[in-house]
């Protein structure tokens, strides 16, 4: 269990002020200056010696995406694009990062477009977070009036600027290039890579996009140190996390804890537990409704991160916890999703814009046990023909959770068949 002294998000439940007199009580913007007087290079190196991996979902190391971006300027500006669209079912811990917690997200954000050269910082919030942006804005405002940011930031001789862009709610914004287009003002449709971010991104320039937690910490990672934050958890999944549970539990909860924490430990000490107990516990969807559901078996000894979960056909995703009792009607719950990713897609590649939108039709049928045993081998075979032919990732994740069910709970899907025609075949 993770000590107090080693939590990063001190004010995550809101206890306190996020104003930036209060941020500095609690260590926010205690020596900037100085840690941008180690040199972009120094940074880059800390970051990397962390082990911090990106907490977006794809879990790439965040040190080594940074040292991408051009070590000398063509003319061109470099950005940072910090990806606070947060859409992805069961994710609810960027919007508390961001409402209690804003100084700790610029901060990151200033440390990381130094070591990355970049002349701004655009953060793509999500247009339904109204209150997140305001909070947001109003502790830029603050950053500037204090020296922080803007001119000569932190007395540092660096030029640097930092803008809220509100996004209009669509969940395939979250994707890296997505979002760039959407920002550029166009809609909001993944583009093909190469070029990637880093050579031609937003406005044609350099460009790295990063999830909130991964700047956020970034920081504090570089105060008390690279070997600190790789002590916690396990080797290549170190450091801190925060997980949103959910679901079937007596007390849903974002928590910070350390990587690779038990599953059923994180649930029991910190959301109270399944309802109903352990015992009683279906499935879990670890990582955000776009990665493959475990069934109470594997949930008993799996650890949270993302090595642990890969091995299991999973993944750490988001770390969203989605906990589903024995009351879940778990087939239905993977056919809301398979809708969730049909309205979501944006039609752009074939296989997703058909695809997605069949897999939700046999999914209803199969819902209601409306279709033969062998349409369950067909659905699974046009997830793997899905998977992976899209220009982004939304397809996998289209087809990632029918995959778990089908895994898991395929023996459900079959009786749900057998008994619909079973008073067919008696008479």
């Amino acid at each position: 269990m993770l000590a107090d002294q080693d939590r990063i998000f001190t004010n995550l439940y809101g206890h306190h002020d996020w104003r930036l007199k209060s941020a500095r009580m609690r260590g926010d913007w205690d020596g900037t200056g100085e840690i941008l007087a180690r040199g972009r290079d120094a940074i880059i190196d800390e970051m990397k010696k962390s082990g911090l991996r990106g907490r977006g979902g794809a879990g790439f190391p965040t040190g080594l995406k940074w040292s991408f971006m051009p070590k000398q300027s063509d003319g061109r500006p470099a950005y940072l694009v910090v990806n606070a669209d947060e859409g992805e079912p069961g994710t609810c811990k960027d919007r508390d990062m961001m409402r209690h917690d804003p100084h700790k997200l610029i901060e990151g954000c200033l440390v990381a477009g130094f070591a990355m050269n970049a002349v701004a910082a655009y953060i793509y919030i999500r247009g339904e977070f109204h209150d997140e942006a305001d909070v947001l804005e109003a502790a830029i405002d603050e950053a500037y009036e204090a020296g922080l940011v803007g001119r000569n930031a932190c007395g540092s001789g660096y030029d640097f600027d930092v803008y809220v862009h509100r996004g209009a709610g669509a969940y395939i914004c979250g994707e890296e290039t997505a979002l760039i287009q959407s920002l550029e003002g166009h809609k909001g449709q993944p583009r093909l890579k190469p070029p990637f971010p880093a050579n031609v991104g937003v406005w044609g320039c350099p460009t790295t996009v990063n999830n909130v937690e991964s700047i956020a910490v970034a920081p504090t990672i570089l105060r008390r140190g690279a070997e600190w934050f790789a002590g916690l958890g396990r080797p290549n999944n170190t450091g801190t996390k925060v997980f949103c549970i959910s679901g079937c539990v007596n007390q849903p909860c974002n928590v910070e804890e350390e990587m690779g924490i038990p599953l059923r430990e994180l649930i029991e000490k910190h959301a109270g537990g399944v309802i109903g107990g352990w015992d009683n516990l279906q499935a879990v969807i670890p990582g955000g409704a776009s990665v493959p559901l475990l069934p109470k078996a594997t949930c008993d000894e799996i650890l949270m991160d993302f090595d642990s979960l890969r091995e299991v056909k999973s993944g750490l995703g988001t770390a969203a916890v989605i906990v589903m009792d024995k009351s879940v009607d778990v087939v239905r719950a993977i056919a809301r999703l398979s809708k969730f990713y049909k309205h979501e897609s944006c039609g752009q590649c074939t296989p997703c814009r058909e695809g997605t939108g069949w897999m939700w039709r046999v999914m209803e049928r199969l819902v209601r046990g409306e279709a033969e045993l062998s349409e369950i081998d067909t659905l699974l075979e046009v997830t793997y023909q899905v998977e992976g032919h899209t220009i982004c990732a939304l397809g996998d994740a289209a087809a990632w959770p029918i995959q778990g069910l089908v895994r898991h709970f395929r023996p459900e899907l079959e009786r749900r068949i057998k008994e619909r025609y079973a008073p067919q075949a008696a008479e």
